[in-house]
Order: C-alpha cells, then sequence, then structure tokens
C-alpha cells in the first residue's frame, strides 16, 4: 500500500501524467466506449444518404461536366481507405421525377442527421450538460443540419486538396514537398471543421481556447487512423474485400468508423478534462472506495450527478463523507448522530440489550402497618 501512495503522489505530481491518467478515468467514467459505439452506428446509418446527397448535388450542380463530378466523388471516398473503390461503384445519384427526387432528398437529410444528434449526446455527456439543458428532440434535429454544412466544406477541400497532390508530380523534386503541404493543410482544415462541429453540436456555451486542444487531437487522430488504415489494407487486407464480399464491407467500414469514433471522443474528453481541471485524479478512484479524493475527483463525481436533473425545479445536492465515517458500520453507535433536544453527555446509561431477560421485577420488602394518626394534643 506504502508503494502504491508513492507512485499515486509521484503521477499527481506530474502535470502531464496526471492529466493522461485523468482523460481516460473520464473515458471510463463516460462510458466512452460505449459513446464511441452510438456514433458508429449511427454513422454507419448516415454513410450511405450523405453520399446519396453528395452525388444528387453534384449531379444538379455540376451538370454536363461528368468528368470534375467524378473527381470529386473520387476524392470525397479517399477518405475511406478500406472500402473507398466499393462505396464508389454501389452508390448513384437520385434520378426520377421532380416529386420523387424531392423526397428522396428529405429521406436523404433526415437519415444524415443521426450522426450528428449522435456527436450531440456524446459532447454534452462528456460536458455533463444536465438534462434539463439538453435540446429538444426537434430543436436538436434542426440544429443537426449544420453538420451537412460542415461537411459539404470539408468534401470541397478535400477535393481540391487532392487535386493539388495528383497534379504535384509534374514538379518533379518538389512533389513530395507539396504532397507534405497538402497534408498539413488537410489536418489544419480537418481541426477548424471539428471545432466548429464541438462548438455548434453541444447544448455547453464553449469558447474557442476551451475546445481547441481536442479538435486539433482529433484532427491529427484522423489522419493517423487513415494511414494506417492504408497501409493494413496494401499490406495485409489486399484482395480480402473481393473474397469477404459484402460482409467484408460492412465489417471494414464499421471498424473504420469506430477507431474515428473513439478518436473524437477521446479528443472531446480532452477538453473537458482541461477546462473543468479535472486532473490529477486519485490512481486507484476507479477500483475502489478505499482511497482519499482528490479535489478533481470529487469536481468530477459532482459533476456526473448533477448532469442528472431532469427538471428546473429539481435540485441535485452532493455532499463527500470522510473516509474513516465511511468505512465506519452503520451499527456502530459512535457513528449515529444524537437525537434532537437531547444531550449525550446528560443522556441516563442505556439499559440492557433488548434480547437479554432482565430478571422478575423488584418487590419492595412488606413493612409495619401504617397507623393513622387520631389528633388532638399530646402528653
Amino acid at each position: 500500500m506504502a508503494l502504491g501512495g508513492r507512485i499515486d503522489r509521484a503521477q499527481q505530481r506530474n502535470r502531464g501524467v496526471g492529466f493522461v491518467i485523468a482523460v481516460i478515468y473520464k473515458f471510463a467514467d463516460d462510458q466512452g466506449g460505449y459513446l464511441a459505439a452510438l456514433v458508429t452506428f449511427y454513422a454507419f446509418l448516415s454513410l450511405f444518404p450523405l453520399l446519396l446527397l453528395l452525388t444528387t448535388g453534384l449531379g444538379f450542380v455540376l451538370h454536363g461536366h461528368p468528368d470534375l463530378q467524378e473527381q470529386v466523388v473520387t476524392s470525397t471516398l479517399s477518405q475511406f481507405p478500406i472500402i473507398g473503390d466499393q462505396l464508389r461503384d454501389d452508390v448513384q445519384a437520385l434520378n426520377g421525377s421532380g416529386i420523387a427526387v424531392a423526397v428522396g432528398i428529405l429521406g436523404a437529410v433526415y437519415g444524415s442527421l443521426g450522426v450528428a444528434r449522435a456527436i450531440g449526446n456524446a459532447l454534452d455527456t462528456v460536458w455533463a450538460v444536465p438534462r434539463r439543458s439538453r435540446p429538444n428532440p426537434f430543436f436538436a434535429r434542426l440544429r443537426s443540419l449544420s453538420l451537412i454544412g460542415l461537411l459539404g466544406l470539408g468534401v470541397l477541400m478535400t477535393t481540391v486538396l487532392s487535386s493539388v497532390t495528383t497534379g504535384a508530380s509534374a514538379f518533379g523534386r518538389l512533389a513530395a514537398g507539396f504532397q507534405v503541404l497538402a497534408v498539413a493543410i488537410s489536418t489544419a482544415g480537418n481541426a477548424g471543421l471539428v471545432l466548429v462541429a464541438f462548438k455548434v453540436l453541444t447544448a455547453r456555451s464553449v469558447r474557442v481556447r476551451e475546445i481547441l486542444p481536442g479538435a486539433v487531437f482529433a484532427a491529427l487522430g484522423w489522419q493517423l487512423v487513415q494511414t494506417l488504415g492504408s497501409y493494413y489494407i496494401a499490406h495485409q487486407l489486399k484482395g480480402s474485400t473481393q473474397v469477404y464480399g459484402l460482409f467484408g464491407l460492412v465489417l471494414g467500414l464499421m471498424t473504420w468508423l469506430y477507431f474515428l469514433a473513439v478518436v473524437v471522443v477521446l479528443a472531446m474528453e480532452i477538453n473537458a478534462v482541461r477546462a473543468g481541471r479535472l486532473y490529477p485524479r486519485a490512481l486507484l478512484t476507479p477500483f475502489t472506495d478505499d482511497v482519499e479524493l482528490t479535489d478533481s475527483d470529487r469536481r468530477a463525481y459532482t459533476s456526473y450527478a448533477k448532469a442528472e436533473q431532469f427538471k428546473s425545479f429539481q435540485q441535485v445536492d452532493v455532499t463527500f463523507t470522510d473516509l474513516p465515517d465511511q468505512q465506519r458500520p452503520a451499527s456502530d453507535p459512535s457513528s449515529a448522530a444524537p437525537a434532537v433536544g437531547r444531550d449525550p453527555a446528560t443522556d441516563a446509561a442505556p439499559g440492557p440489550p433488548a434480547d437479554v431477560d432482565p430478571g422478575p421485577p423488584a418487590v419492595a420488602a412488606p413493612g409495619p402497618p401504617a397507623v393513622a394518626d387520631p389528633g388532638g394534643p399530646r402528653p
């Protein structure tokens, strides 16, 4: 126990180590894996409606320029290193009568809002926004429409950078420099998009400096996941999609989306821990109650409890008992508070326990019969 205490004190004194541990602990407290799984599920359901909107919109905006349409779609799907080629073959633009296209677009818009709502829910959970302060389902969906605009900007940026990277080979020795510059600009642009999403999709009022570190982390993580995914495809899974068919497509897509979702949720946790000063945490606090909580632990646990406030007229108060009282058995009479109106110093000694026979009641010895005084003078 002494060794554990020394390790705990050491990590609390080291700001970097204490911060990393606090982010991991808050990720576990918020059930970040489940939040990432929820984002993954809705991202999977929203992906095809979003691609449908993209191809249909390009058909209207770039009508008569099929080569440019193909370039935009290809550059967008290149963000999916595992299943981009298969998605390009499966997604087709909406066509038919004007009414049918309008209905299809509305359905695609509604279907694409799921991932925005999942990200907004994760943000509100991480920031411990009280339930009463979270938007109602109708307003939340209206706010989620902003994500479609952000994705449109992302598609435009990706297309431009893809064109620059493709044409960089014409510069000879400078080609590698142009490619590195394109990656750097892409990472910075992704950080900007994540920054706007983190600010718009949460009910909490946040400042840019509070969410900037997480946005940078998410952009770098996105680039890392893409790079590792492309490497893994080239060296390990080449041809496996054709072997496993649709199952390989779905599995690869879900895996890639989940890795991205974990990166995004971790970025949220970084912002919340840093802005709320939720570090350092006690090293053993997730595993046992036999631990001395730090001020950061108390702030974190208080925020979790107050996040469950559903109504404005509902009050949530959080108190913490000291560790010795917390461990004293409930039957210990020394832990019980004295009754109101009684002084414990002057209380009578307690009687015998209820399960002990006190014996027969005491009977007074009979004395001589009392004689009445007849009154009158005495001799």
